[in-house]
């Protein structure tokens, strides 16, 4: 089972900031990414949510469940320990997942706590991402 998490506003995914965005809602991400895992006999458990709390609640399921992790944690990239915290207890891989790159915006985006335990990281390729990240799960998974 892949997890793919996501933290708070992707709910609004085709219609807040278009132009960072883009015009696809959250549902057919997660349409995307169900058609990409069965494609390569992959089982995924995607979930969003606007509470950290709910994030840390399904990491901690991951612990006993997940093969791997992919998460885009959103505004909690700059801001969680316990989300850092939580997934540092997580023993597959992790990629780190964002639509845009947090990289080419406001400069509190530049840090993330994220990734001081993620094994990878994809950003700045806007929903694909979500495919490309399924992919290099795969892969890692494969070679393992």
């Amino acid at each position: 089972m892949i997890f793919v998490l996501n933290g708070p506003n992707p709910n609004l995914l085709g219609t807040r900031e278009t132009e960072i965005y883009g015009h696809i809602s959250l549902a057919d991400v997660k349409s995307m990414c169900e058609a990409r895992a069965e494609e390569l006999a992959l089982e995924i458990f995607f979930e969003q949510s606007n509470s950290e709390a709910q994030i840390i609640d399904w990491i901690h399921e991951a612990i006993s469940s997940a093969k791997g992790v992919i998460i885009n944690p959103a505004a909690f990239t700059h801001t969680s320990l316990a989300i850092l915290d939580a997934l540092k207890n997580v023993q597959c891989t992790i990629i780190e997942l964002h639509i845009s790159n947090p990289d080419k915006r406001e400069s509190f985006r530049h840090h993330s706590y994220v990734t001081f335990a993620a094994t990878g990281l994809i950003a700045g390729f806007g929903i694909n991402g979500y495919v490309m990240a399924i992919d290099a799960m795969a892969e890692l998974l494969l070679a393992a």
